[in-house]
């Protein structure tokens, strides 16, 4: 069984603040050529993508250096839809170590895509992020970042900057944002999230699909 975990690309496309914005145009038409082509204009970052060290790390891999079997992992969903508002994921919330590649942080903040609470999502603590390295998992969530989106909702005691981000690309470790469809996945099923093969890319935007047999849903 397969399920679509991707944001479609669209101009009202969520993105970070101050990214570039999704857009869709015409640059050829039936009509006037024969044919149709459509020109797009987008972010690495845009949509469901996948982060690659260089993100955030001045001399960090790029993503074509990267086997593109690296980018189908076995997951472990990870289910952290009771968290509120801006409220970090902490080291307490992750499970015993497993064999898994992937942990995905189900915030179920999918819901709130296209809207401005979808900046303001559950997040990452470095420490948290740091446990994820340290036993080399990669990392994937359902919101917009696995660190808090600067907004003015904003809280006095959240961190600066990305450092959940440093704590995994730093570590050569790839991070997928704005997953979506995640509810009734199985707690473990296979992720495939294929990077398009863009040149010295810091990030690209991904299908992301989830893979699962009947019997894990027993």
């Amino acid at each position: 069984m397969f399920r679509d975990c991707t944001h479609p690309l669209t101009p009202a496309t969520t993105v970070y603040p101050g990214d570039p914005t999704v857009g869709r145009t015409p640059h050829a038409t039936h009509d006037a050529d024969g044919y149709r082509v459509t020109k797009l204009e987008l972010g690495t970052h845009s949509g469901t993508h996948v982060d690659a060290p260089s993100h955030t790390e001045p001399d960090g891999r790029t993503l074509d250096s990267f086997p593109v079997e690296t980018f189908a992992f076995d997951a472990l969903r990870i289910d952290v839809r009771d968290k509120a508002p801006r409220e970090p994921i902490e080291r307490a919330d992750l499970p015993d170590p497993t064999d898994d590649e992937l942990l995905v942080f189900h915030t179920g903040w999918d819901d709130h895509w296209g809207t401005d609470a979808y900046f303001d999502h559950p997040y990452l603590t470095a420490d948290a992020a740091a446990w994820c390295a340290d036993r080399d998992y990669h990392v994937a969530i359902d919101a917009l970042n696995v660190d808090p989106t600067p907004t003015e909702n904003a809280r006095d005691d959240e961190p600066d900057g990305v450092p959940a981000h440093h704590e995994l690309l730093g570590t050569d470790h790839l991070i997928v944002e704005n997953l979506t469809n995640l509810d009734d996945l199985p707690r473990r099923f296979r992720l495939s999230a294929f990077p398009l093969s863009v040149e010295d890319a810091d990030g690209a935007p991904v299908r992301a699909v989830g893979e699962f047999g009947s019997e894990t849903l027993k």
